[in-house]
Parts: structure tokens; C-alpha cells; sequence
């Protein structure tokens, strides 16, 4: 069934601020997706920021309706699109401490097989919310903020979380040092067979790297949680070769220097997509090498997801890094600027939907970010702060249709939530579910 649901700001939070919706995001302040998932239950939830920032108010202003703030939002909603409840985490302004959730790079969703909500952050911070999320169960936070403090490790897990049929977790996991940076960025691919709780933390078993040989690292920098080959990854041990290595000479301008390991997607228990980006420049990226390498759980880099035109389809245009998975029925989908594209567990190209077509022009202004357990899309349409909700067929071929049936019920269900919830320039304010503060 296609659905449409609204990402909604709380009411207490738009009086304590007294924020203007009417205003415009050029002058300071915005909302901003980052992230939508399903569990198995029919729950969604949702990811989002909510920032205000006026050059001209002090730093130290306590009034909240003129003090700049920022905040994540994590919304739960029931199977029919019920908002069930909002949690408030990681301000960027005040006491950044307030908040048990631990803050970082590339924020994303996932939900466990036992139900708990993983919220994962860049380099390794991993915090469990119960479902309902009244509370922060457990928080894994690898205290790792280099260059701008000393480092003393923690114990992180993992920079993104992704869950196989039989319950294995795919992770992704940063190392100080990739490409000779002074940071962590991620920089392993591993999974683990054992379960993630508030009481354990498993080992993952690395199985791809993307830079093989960081720089600057120490003693400190060894993973204890994250081993290969039975030992822990860091200073000259991780897994080789490197993603990039087979495929050197497809970037002729960098030869993958500088590249970025996008967050991968389980295909199957034994199978994974990992994106790998090329260096991004500072302007003209349409046409620069990207790789959807196959790698299944012993490291062997079996193929890659075929049929895509560096150029023509490029995810550079507009930075669409994401792929969504349905590993149930072994197919993996990848929307950009440019078309949404679906393929099967072979790798091989089934559908494409040109988004130069009319029927899919609407696709430009959405972002993919998962599929649901039963194999739905789950898209978030930028501007208008909607979630929509896309039926996929058992059938590839019977994609176009699916879809286009779809944008159509999206304008439908548009004009009936305009008609409930009166929005202000496309901001939905809630004021009946409870809000949480995390």
C-alpha cells in the first residue's frame, strides 16, 4: 500500500523557539532528513535536523526564542503513518553533553532484530534507544574527536549498522589516518554473527578495506572489537587488498586517493553492496568513478552492480551516495538525479526509470534511503517533508508501473494532509504525540 507521512517538528519545540516558518532556510535555519527506516513490526522511523543559526545572536544568548539551537529528531510512527512519538537529541548549541545519544558524521537508522533502535554515527558511535524511545538503553562512543582533541580510545562499535535475513549485522567501521588524514573516516566492512546489546558488544569480523595501508596510527589505534584473521585490525593489519586495488586504474585522475567508502547494504546472509566514491572536487564531479562492488562474507570481491554510466548516471550530481536494500528477495536499488535503478543479486541491471520521463520527474526532488522488511521503498521528498512510501513489485519489470502508480497517489495523499495538518511552508507541527529527550 502506498503511504504518505509528514517528518513533523514538535509544537513544544516551535514555541520554546518561537520559530518562524515561515522564513526562509537562506536566512539561518532549516530542516534537514537524514534518514528513514522500517522495522518488522510496521513501525517507521524517522531521522531529521532542525538548526537555527543567526550570525547576529551572541553565543551565549539564554533566551530560546532568539539563541540559535540545532537538534536531531527521531519520530516514530505507526504502521497506518500514526505519529507515536519524538525524541529531541545532540543540540549543537548549550550543553552538548545534555544528550545520552552520541553525535557524529553521516547519522543513520537501524533497527535490530530484537526491536532496539541503533542510532550510528561517524567514527564508531553507536547508541540503542528503546523502540518506544523513551530512553537511551546504551551508548557506544568510540571518543574519538581528532584533530581537535587528544585521543583517549573508547568503545565504539560501528559508523552504520545493517541487518541480514538471519539477523547478522553488516557494519561499517572508520579508522584514523585513511588517505593520510588527520581524522577517522570509515574505512572497514565487517559483520558479526553475535548480538548487539546494551550489556554486549560483538566482534566484527572484518572483510574489506578501503584504504590499506592509513597512516600516523598506534598502539591505541588497534580495534579490539573489529579482528581479521583473528587478530585486531589496525597499524599494518586489515584486509587486502583493498576494494580500490582490482580497479586502480578505472580513476585515471587520483586512482582512488581521497576515495570514500559509502555505507553498505546486505544482499543476502553471505552477500553485500559496497559503494566506493571516488574524490570529490570542488567543482565538475559528474563522470567520476564510482564502484557497487559484490563482496560476500569470506572477502572475495565477486563482481559489481553492472549497467550504470559514469557519467549519464552519476551519483555525484547531487551527492546520492545511498543504495537500499531487500535482502529477502535479494535486490538492491540506487536513486540519483539522473533515474532510480534496481538490480538482482547476480548484479545484473533489471529496471530503470529515467527521471528525464515524465511520469518520473518527481524522483529528482526525493532521497532513498531503505527498503522496508517486506521490500518497500522508503523515500523522503526534500522539500516538502514527506515520506512516501513505495510498494515494490516481486516482478522488476513491473517497477515503472509501480512507481508511477505511486507518484500519483503521493499527489492524492499530498492534498489530503495539507487539508489535516495546515503546514506552513511544507513544516508539519505536531502537537499530540509525546516528546522525549534523549
Amino acid at each position: 500500500m502506498v503511504q504518505t507521512f509528514p517528518l513533523t517538528l514538535p509544537g513544544t519545540l516551535v514555541d520554546t523557539h518561537r520559530i518562524d516558518l515561515t522564513r526562509l532556510y537562506s536566512q539561518g535555519w532549516g530542516v534537514e532528513a537524514d534518514d528513514v527506516v522500517a522495522a518488522p513490526s510496521g513501525d517507521v522511523y524517522a531521522l531529521y535536523r532542525v538548526h537555527r543559526h543567526t550570525w547576529e545572536v551572541s553565543e551565549d544568548e539564554q533566551d530560546p526564542a532568539r539563541a540559535n539551537f540545532g537538534y536531531r529528531i527521531i519520530t516514530r510512527y505507526s504502521a497506518d503513518g500514526e505519529v507515536l512519538a519524538s525524541a529531541l537529541c545532540c543540540p549543537s548549541y548549550g550543553d552538548k553533553t545534555a544528550s545520552a545519544v552520541a553525535n557524529g558524521s553521516d547519522i543513520n537508522l537501524c533497527v535490530l532484530p530484537d526491536g532496539t533502535l541503533a542510532v550510528s554515527a561517524r567514527p564508531d558511535r553507536t547508541t540503542l534507544i528503546a523502540p518506544d524511545l523513551s530512553r537511551v538503553l546504551a551508548t557506544y562512543d568510540s571518543n574519538d574527536h581528532r584533530p581537535f582533541e587528544e585521543f583517549t580510545p573508547g568503545n565504539g562499535f560501528a559508523g552504520s549498522i545493517g541487518v541480514t535475513p538471519s539477523g547478522r549485522l553488516l557494519c561499517s567501521v572508520s579508522e584514523y589516518g585513511v588517505w593520510g588524514y588527520g581524522s577517522s573516516l570509515a574505512n572497514i566492512v565487517g559483520f558479526t554473527d553475535g548480538a548487539l546489546t546494551p550489556g554486549s558488544r560483538p566482534v566484527i569480523e572484518a572483510i574489506a578495506s578501503l584504504d590499506p595501508e592509513p597512516a600516523h596510527q598506534s598502539d591505541d589505534d588497534l580495534k579490539s572489537h573489529v579482528h581479521h584473521q583473528g587478530r585486531p585490525v589496525g597499524r599494518d593489519h586489515r584486509p587486502r587488498p583493498a576494494l580500490t586495488e582490482p580497479v586502480a586504474d578505472e580513476d585515471r585522475l587520483s586512482r582512488w586517493r581521497d576515495s570514500r567508502l559509502g555505507r553498505p547494504v546486505p544482499l543476502a546472509d553471505d552477500l553485500f553492496v559496497v559503494p566506493v566514491f571516488a574524490k570529490i572536487f570542488r567543482s565538475g564531479n559528474r563522470g567520476r568513478p564510482f564502484l557497487f562492488a559484490l563482496v560476500d562474507d569470506q572477502g572475495e570481491m565477486t563482481g559489481r552492480l553492472q549497467g550504470l554510466d559514469a557519467y549519464h548516471d552519476s551519483p555525484f550530481t547531487g551527492f546520492c551516495f545511498t543504495l537500499a536494500s531487500d535482502p529477502r528477495r535479494g535486490r538492491v536499488f540506487h536513486l540519483n538525479r539522473y533515474g532510480l535503478y534496481a538490480w538482482n543479486k547476480a548484479g545484473v541491471l533489471r529496471a530503470r526509470l529515467d527521471t528525464a520521463a515524465k511520469p518520473f520527474k518527481p524522483l529528482v526532488h526525493f532521497t532513498l534511503t531503505a527498503c522496508s522488511p517486506e521490500g518497500d521503498l522508503l523515500l523522503v521528498h526534500r522539500k516538502q517533508h514527506l515520506v512516501l512510501r513505495v510498494p515494490a513489485p516481486d516482478d522488476l519489470s513491473g517497477l515503472a508501473a509501480a512507481v508511477e502508480n505511486a507518484l500519483r497517489a503521493y499527489a492524492r495523499q499530498r492534498t489530503a494532509l495539507k487539508k489535516a495538518w495546515a503546514p506552513v511552508n511544507w513544516h508539519w507541527v505536531d502537537t499530540s504525540a509525546p516528546v522525549h529527550r534523549l
